[in-house]
């Protein structure tokens, strides 16, 4: 026997039903999206290695670690399937020349790689929808992206998100706290763990976000960039808070607050939950005015989020907030073969006049019985059952059978009742779904 292939450990399969409600969040995602101006960028899953290894950081745990590159065999180019996507869509704006004619409002959505152990929101291939501004210098484009965000978890029904907000300052800047940080963690080095001792000269930044319990204390009393930051640093910090203030978002300044990529500066924040167990932030972002030039482009102001879609459907599952399955408008019951191709015509108009519309379809044995049509109707969640029996089809007609409760916007004498074939496209809208 063939041995039976599975999927990749930590890539999952999105099959029915819960397709459906990936569907219904992307739709509200893109429909947002709009509403605020932002257009859809779509980038290639495998980019060169060197975008990510320049983009990111060398020493960064993603690229050091996480990341799944390849030799292509046929030119030996370094090739990476996507980690994360806000550097691809840096190189895109470059290579087409997009900020000629002003800056840009993006936004992506899409499958990342990241090799890790698969856990409750957190897989090997995990799903990602970023918004992107570009060419915006101002805090007002960091507070407009925060406040998006704020509608969308209004908009999804989500509560229990908090939002934590901080500065990483400029690159002068991080540099007196990165040697103030140093110093500091050296004269404590019997307290660093292994991972820590490991950053310590590479990546000392990434050590005030461990998890290790044992080394809070130390980390709390660490030296704090905002402690480093200049005048324009705090200044454009403050007006972002005075924005979300505006706004009356609640926010926590989280001087701990980092990024796990070396593009960042100024704004980060992220929003968190108590209610996903250890993977709390289901969105994060901030500043990264400086990666343009990194990856080899001219100088340009850049901010941005991205959401893990799964983690948002967990919050959504955890809170009872998913919306019910889809189902379609009518089920057609067709008892005898010979009429569907009387009966395929008539489904077509009705789905042009944009009735879903359900067809039962002939097994080895025929159509099967009435009474079994009727039971996949009503499995169906079909609100009507159109009855395409013998005596119906012989006047040109369909029986019409309501199958839930009846409907306000239906006449009562719609309930059950025999339609003219000949007229799909009048009584069409009555089956639509409100």
């Amino acid at each position: 026997m063939t041995e039976k292939l599975s999927a990749v450990k930590g890539m999952n399969d999105i099959a029915p039903p819960a397709s459906a409600h990936w569907e219904w969040l992307e739709d509200k995602l893109c429909a947002l999206m709009r509403r605020y101006g932002y257009r859809n960028l779509r980038t290639p899953i495998v980019e060169p290695t060197a975008l990510f290894v320049r983009g990111l950081g060398e020493v960064t745990d993603i690229v050091e670690k996480e990341m799944y590159s390849f030799e292509d065999r046929l030119n030996g180019e370094q090739l990476t399937l996507r980690p994360e996507n806000t550097a691809g869509v840096v190189r895109a704006v470059l290579e087409h020349s997009l900020l000629y004619e002003g800056p840009r409002r993006l936004y992506y959505m899409g499958p990342m790689f990241r090799h890790e152990r698969p856990q409750r929101g957190r897989y090997r291939q995990f799903h990602q929808f970023g918004a992107e501004a570009l060419g915006f210098a101002g805090p007002d484009v960091d507070a407009e992206l925060i406040v998006l965000a704020c509608d969308l978890w209004a908009e999804l029904g989500l509560t229990g998100i908090e939002l934590e907000i901080n500065s990483l300052g400029q690159p002068a800047e991080r540099l007196a706290h990165r040697q103030a940080l140093i110093a500091y963690l050296e004269a404590h080095a019997g307290q660093l763990d292994e991972d820590a001792k490991r950053r310590l000269h590479s990546n000392p930044l990434r050590i005030l976000d461990t998890k290790n319990p044992a080394m809070q204390e130390l980390v709390n009393a660490a030296p704090r960039l905002m402690d480093h930051l200049g005048a324009e640093s705090l200044d454009h910090f403050n007006r972002l808070r005075g924005l979300l203030d505006a706004h009356g978002i609640a926010y926590r300044i989280n001087p701990r607050l980092v990024r796990g990529m070396d593009y960042y500066n100024l704004s980060v924040f992220e929003f968190v939950t108590t209610q996903l167990g250890s993977q709390g932030t289901v969105c994060a972002g901030g500043r990264y005015d400086g990666l343009f030039e990194q990856i080899g482009g001219k100088a340009a102001p850049a901010v941005g989020w991205a959401l893990g879609m799964e983690r948002i459907l967990e919050l959504l599952k955890e809170q009872n907030r998913l919306p019910a399955q889809p189902a379609p408008d009518a089920y057609a019951v067709v008892p005898d073969v010979a009429h569907v191709p009387r009966v395929m015509p008539v489904l077509r108009v009705l789905r042009q006049q944009g009735v879903n519309v359900q067809m039962h379809a002939a097994g080895a044995d025929g159509m099967g019985s009435m009474k079994s049509q009727f039971k996949k109707a009503d499995a169906s969640g079909a609100r009507f059952a159109l009855i395409f029996g013998e005596q119906e089809v012989q006047q040109d007609a369909v029986a019409l059978k309501a199958l839930r409760g009846p409907r306000s916007d239906v006449p009562a004498e719609t309930a059950q009742s025999l339609l003219p074939l000949a007229g799909v496209a009048d009584w069409a809208a009555r089956l639509r779904a409100p």
